[in-house]
C-alpha cells in the first residue's frame, strides 16, 4: 500500500528555549487541500511551531518535510520561495501605501528600473477575481475595513505564490459577519490546491471550517482528529487535558447597595462628537452587570470615562456615593477601581518590562513593593510568582518580559494584578479575547467569585455567549444609550440582537411575541 502523501510534515520538532521547551517532539502532517485547524492552549507552542514552518525561527531539533523533501526552513524569504506564507495576527501592513502597494512591497514588479504600478494592479485583480477576494487595489489601507485589510494580507501571500498559508488567530478582530466570509474564503482556497493551517481558540470555528484537527497541549502533541467525528466537548477536554465546562455554575445573585452610579454621562470621541448621550447606569455590590453591544456604541469612551482616561462632558460617575468623574486615573483606582482595559498592549501592559514589574504596576509606589522610594524586587518577584501559580499564567518565570507572553497569557497576567488588588469595582473589557476554553472557564469563575465577594462587576463584552454566561443583569447600548435592561435568566440573544440594533425594549419583545405566534400557527 503506497505511503500517504503529505504537503507538509513536522517530525519531532523540539524548540528550547534555554531550559524550556516550547515545542516537546511535536509532530504534525498536513494534506494538500485541506483546512487543518492547530488547537491548543494559550502558550501551548501553536505560534512557535508555526514560527518554525515560516522561518522566523529554527527549531533545536526534528525534521520538516514539504511534498516528502527534507527542507531547511532558516528565514522567512526561504519560506515564500517554497510556497509558504503566513498571514498574522496583527496585521503587517503600512497604513500611507495603496492596496497595491502593500501587497507588491517587496516583490515589486519593475519595467526600466522603476515600480510597474498598471501591472502590478493587474496581477491584483487576477489574483483577486480567482480566489474571491474582491479588493479595491487603489484604495488605501487606512481608509479600508479591518475585513478588507485581512484580505489584503491573504493577497500577500498569494501574489508571492503561496501554496501553503497559515492563518494565525484571523477572526480575533473580525465581525461574525466578516468572519463567515473568511471560512467561505478558506474553502475557496482549498478548493484551488491550496493547503491552509489554521491557529485559532474558537471550537466553533474548526467545527465550521476545518477537514481535520491537531492538538497541542503543553508543547506535545496529543492528536490529530477528523474535525466531522468529534464534538466541540471532546476537542475542549482533549485540549485542556480535563473536562471543561462551558457554562459558568453560579447561585442567583443577592445586589445590596449601589457601588456604582452612572447619571446623565456625555463623553465625546476622538473627533469631538458626542460617543456617550446622557447614559445613566447602576451597578451594585454582589452582581455582574453585562454591557452589551455593537463595537463602536460608546462603549470604549464609556470605559475610558469611567477609568479616568477620558474627560467627561457632562454628567455623574458616583462611587459609593463620590463623584470621581475627570479624576485622573490613580486617584480612581486608589478609591477601589479595578480595571482590565480592552486594548492590553496599549492600557494594560508595559511590554519591556519585567512580568513581576507588570504585575507591580498599581502598587510599585506604596509598601510593601517599595519604601521611601526604593522598589524592592525580592517582595515585587516572590509576589508575582504567587500570582503566576494562582492564576496560571504560562511563563518561563516572572523576569521575563511582559512581550515574551502569549496574549491570553498577557491576560490572565492582567486579570490577576486587578484582582489581587481587591477593588470594590471591577471593570473588566473584554475579558477573554483570544483566550482558550480553559482560560475562559477559568477566568468566568473568578468574576463570579468576585461578585460572590459581594464586589460589583461591569463587564463589557462583544461576545453575547460571554455576556449571557456570566451576567446577572445585561444593559444593552446603542448610539451612546442604553436601549434597555434585562436579566440574563429571562433575555436571549434573539432579544439582545433587536436591543443592540436599535429597537427599544417594548418593541423587541412585542416582535418576538409576534414572531412566536406566527411559526406557532
Amino acid at each position: 500500500m503506497e505511503r500517504e502523501a503529505y504537503v507538509i510534515e513536522m517530525r519531532n520538532i523540539t524548540k528550547e528555549f534555554g531550559i524550556f521547551k516550547a515545542n516537546d517532539n511535536i509532530n504534525l502532517k498536513v494534506r494538500r487541500g485541506e483546512i487543518h485547524a492547530l488547537l491548543g492552549e494559550n502558550g501551548a507552542g501553536k505560534s512557535t511551531l508555526m514560527n518554525i514552518l515560516s522561518g522566523l525561527l529554527e527549531p533545536t531539533s526534528g525534521e520538516i518535510l514539504i511534498n516528502g523533501d527534507p527542507v531547511s526552513i532558516s528565514s522567512p524569504t526561504v519560506a515564500n520561495n517554497i510556497g509558504i506564507g503566513m498571514v498574522h495576527q496583527h496585521f503587517m501592513l503600512v497604513d500611507a501605501f495603496t492596496v497595491a502597494e502593500n501587497i507588491v512591497l517587496g516583490s515589486e514588479p519593475i519595467h526600466r528600473g522603476q515600480l510597474d504600478y498598471k501591472k502590478a494592479i493587474l496581477e491584483i485583480k487576477e489574483i483577486s477575481k480567482k480566489y474571491g477576494l474582491d479588493v479595491d487595489p487603489e484604495a488605501k489601507v487606512i481608509d479600508i475595513s479591518v475585513g478588507m485589510q485581512q484580505r489584503v494580507e491573504i493577497l500577500k501571500t498569494l501574489y508571492r505564490g503561496a501554496d501553503i498559508l497559515i492563518f494565525d488567530e484571523p477572526t480575533a478582530v473580525l465581525t461574525p459577519s466578516e468572519i463567515d466570509e473568511l471560512i467561505t474564503i478558506m474553502q475557496e482556497l482549498v478548493k484551488e490546491g491550496k493547503s491552509i493551517i489554521l491557529i485559532t481558540h474558537k471550537l466553533d470555528e474548526i467545527r465550521k471550517s476545518a477537514n481535520r484537527c491537531t492538538v497541542i497541549r503543553r508543547g506535545k502533541s496529543i492528536d490529530t482528529v477528523d474535525v466531522a467525528g468529534v464534538s466541540s466537548q471532546e476537542l475542549a477536554d482533549l485540549m485542556v487535558g480535563r473536562k471543561v465546562s462551558f457554562t459558568t455554575e453560579k447561585e442567583p445573585a443577592n445586589p445590596k447597595e449601589v457601588v456604582l452610579s452612572i447619571e446623565n454621562l456625555v463623553v465625546k470621541e476622538s473627533r469631538g462628537l458626542d460617543a456617550v448621550k446622557g447614559l445613566s447606569l447602576e451597578v451594585h455590590a454582589g452582581e455582574v452587570v453585562g454591557i452589551a453591544g455593537i463595537d463602536g456604541n460608546g462603549q470604549s469612551e464609556l470605559l475610558q470615562a469611567l477609568t479616568g482616561l477620558t474627560k467627561v462632558e457632562s454628567g455623574s460617575i458616583k462611587l459609593n456615593g463620590e463623584d470621581i468623574a475627570n479624576r485622573c486615573p490613580r486617584n480612581i483606582t486608589e478609591r477601589g477601581v479595578g480595571h482590565v482595559p480592552e486594548d492590553r498592549h496599549k492600557y494594560g501592559l508595559i511590554l519591556p518590562m519585567t512580568l513581576a514589574e507588570n504585575m507591580a504596576l498599581q502598587t510599585y509606589y506604596k509598601e510593601p513593593c517599595s519604601r521611601i522610594g526604593i522598589l524592592n524586587y525580592d517582595y515585587m518577584n516572590s509576589h508575582a510568582v504567587s500570582l503566576i501559580e494562582e492564576f496560571d499564567v504560562r511563563t518561563v518565570n516572572e523576569t521575563v518580559p511582559a512581550s515574551a507572553l502569549s496574549g491570553g497569557n498577557q491576560q490572565k497576567a492582567i486579570i490577576a494584578r486587578e484582582i489581587d488588588r481587591n477593588p470594590e469595582l471591577l471593570i473588566v473589557a473584554n475579558p477573554t479575547r483570544g483566550l482558550d476554553v480553559g482560560a475562559i472557564e477559568y477566568i468566568h469563575k473568578r468574576l463570579i467569585d468576585q461578585r460572590n465577594l459581594n464586589k460589583a462587576v461591569l463587564v463589557v463584552s462583544f461576545e453575547l455567549d460571554e455576556i449571557l454566561n456570566v451576567s446577572d443583569r445585561i444593559a444593552v447600548i446603542h448610539d451612546g444609550k442604553i436601549a434597555g435592561i434585562v436579566t440574563s435568566e429571562s433575555t436571549t440573544e434573539q432579544e439582545l440582537g433587536l436591543l443592540m440594533a436599535g429597537s427599544s425594549l417594548e418593541k423587541a419583545q412585542k416582535e418576538l411575541l409576534d414572531n412566536t405566534k406566527v411559526e406557532q400557527e
